[in-house]
């Protein structure tokens, strides 16, 4: 009795408010233990174990966010539950299987040496652990239950930051300490995440491929979606590694991350709100969803420009703290990289309107455009500007984010008129 008593308490959705603070919570604690461990590896190591630790994350992270599908997005805005969690599992199970399986071969293929091949390999299968995460995070999510997710990111940030650092100052040695970075990893997985989605669900997969196959149609444009934003932020990294070398690489890693305390709100806000403006859009309250809308871009607006007056400001004292001496010499990309993000964190925006209204299959299209973008920005600046070429090409990729989700945006909610956004169900894009 007291335990049905006790589910059902916890069953109990969040306010958005509530909802909001503890994703805000979770994301920027998670967010200063990985930016934990880049210090550490700064501090206790140097710029090209910093630069390793970046290529293994730039080889990995396309493969896992295309093959993940973006599920936990399609998940979490699926207001009338249109399909069971044990799809959503069961095609995660497939796909992560499949990321490890293409990761073993680009590894065994590269021509890496030895260590960089076996850092790789840790990374890869730590993904596989967030992933199986990640599809959890997207049932609570769905029940706006953000506390539940909050809670694990504070504790695997925690736990990573502690024994990766911990490992790195006793051996000096990268691949021990990411073994111990994985370990944290499926451990949280096993402990937390999985009990906790019992709450809400059975975990029985189902791993039929005709049963599959509709939510694959679904997904499968958000997974090209998410492979396109990875190569985004990737891109520039695999310039910089070719043109400027591993070392290099390092330097601008880390300056970039420092931009992952304002992604870290951005993501809590956009990430807290997607159900109820999804739960807005599909019951066709437009006005509620303009408006909430709205209002988190006013936020977006003041944090942007906040961290870019700060850093045009106090940029090199800043690297310098959290750094060390060597890297306060790149202050004046690292105000460029700032500016590059506060212009990002608009085109987020629109994105969140976007995949909230279930509008996926364009966004194809629009990072497709993004990409080129970049890509020659790319090819064009950083042989011969290095670093401060990447940074430049960062600000050309995220103006034509904004400019190209402004269109998608306004063409749908406004050019296809009132009956066809209103009419829902018909107009799936």
């Amino acid at each position: 009795m007291s335990s049905t008593v006790e589910n059902n308490v916890s069953k109990r959705s969040l306010s958005l408010s509530k909802n909001f603070s503890w994703t805000l919570l979770g994301n920027i604690i998670y967010a200063l233990c990985q930016w934990g461990i880049l210090m550490a590896l700064a501090k206790l190591g140097d710029a090209r174990m910093v630069g390793q630790f970046a290529l293994a994350l730039a080889i990995t992270a396309p493969v896992f966010m295309f093959l993940n599908l973006q599920l936990r997005a399609v998940l979490a805005t699926d207001a009338n539950k249109n399909m069971p969690f044990s799809h959503y599992i069961g095609l995660r199970i497939c796909t992560t299987l499949l990321a490890l399986t293409v990761l073993g071969g680009f590894i065994i293929i590269s021509g890496y040496d030895t260590q960089t091949q076996i850092i790789i390999l840790l990374i890869a299968f730590s993904k596989a652990a967030e992933s199986m995460s990640d599809i959890i995070y997207g049932l609570l999510q769905n029940n706006e239950k953000m506390d539940f997710i909050s809670i694990s990111l504070i504790v695997r940030g925690i736990a990573s930051l502690l024994v990766t650092s911990g490992m790195l100052y006793v051996t000096g040695d990268l691949t021990i300490s990411l073994l111990t970075y994985m370990g944290s990893w499926l451990l949280i997985l096993i402990v937390y995440d999985i009990p906790k989605s019992r709450i809400f669900s059975v975990l029985t997969p189902t791993l039929s491929l005709k049963s599959l196959l509709p939510l694959l149609r679904i997904s499968l444009p958000m997974g090209f979606v998410m492979l396109l934003i990875s190569l985004n932020t990737n891109i520039p990294r695999y310039f910089i590694s070719g043109y400027e070398g591993t070392e290099q690489l390092g330097y601008f890693s880390a300056l970039a991350y420092v931009m992952v305390a304002g992604t870290t709100v951005i993501s809590a806000l956009g990430q807290s709100a997607s159900p109820r403006l999804a739960k807005y859009y599909s019951s066709g309250k437009l006005n509620s969803f303009y408006t909430l809308l709205m209002k988190i871009g006013m936020l977006f607006i003041i944090l942007a420009l906040s961290a870019i007056s700060i850093v045009m400001f106090l940029g090199q004292p800043i690297l310098s703290i959290l750094y060390g001496p060597s890297y306060s010499d790149y202050s004046y990309i690292f105000t460029l990289i700032t500016i590059g993000a506060g212009i990002g964190y608009l085109g987020s925006l629109v994105g969140y309107g976007l995949t909230s209204a279930r509008i996926f299959g364009t966004q194809v299209y629009l990072f497709i455009f993004i990409n080129i973008s970049l890509l020659l920005a790319c090819y064009l600046l950083i042989p011969s500007l290095g670093l401060e070429g990447a940074a430049y090409s960062l600000i050309v990729g995220n103006i034509a984010q904004l400019i190209g989700s402004l269109f998608i945006f306004y063409f749908h909610f406004y050019k296809a008129g009132s009956s066809k956004v209103a009419g829902v169900a018909a107009s799936k894009d």
